[in-house]
């Protein structure tokens, strides 16, 4: 029983290391941009 535990434990954790490590700072990387050119034309 503890050693599913252990187990269960471990894998949630890398699971979360993963996720972490490689889709979260994808998502959280991508600024938009809010100008429209290099001219200020006033469109936002």
């Amino acid at each position: 029983m503890v050693q599913q535990l252990l187990a269960y434990g471990t894998l949630i954790l890398a699971v979360a290391f993963l996720l972490w490590k490689y889709l979260l700072p994808k998502s959280f990387g991508k600024k938009k941009d809010k100008g429209c050119g290099q001219d200020n034309c006033g469109c936002n």
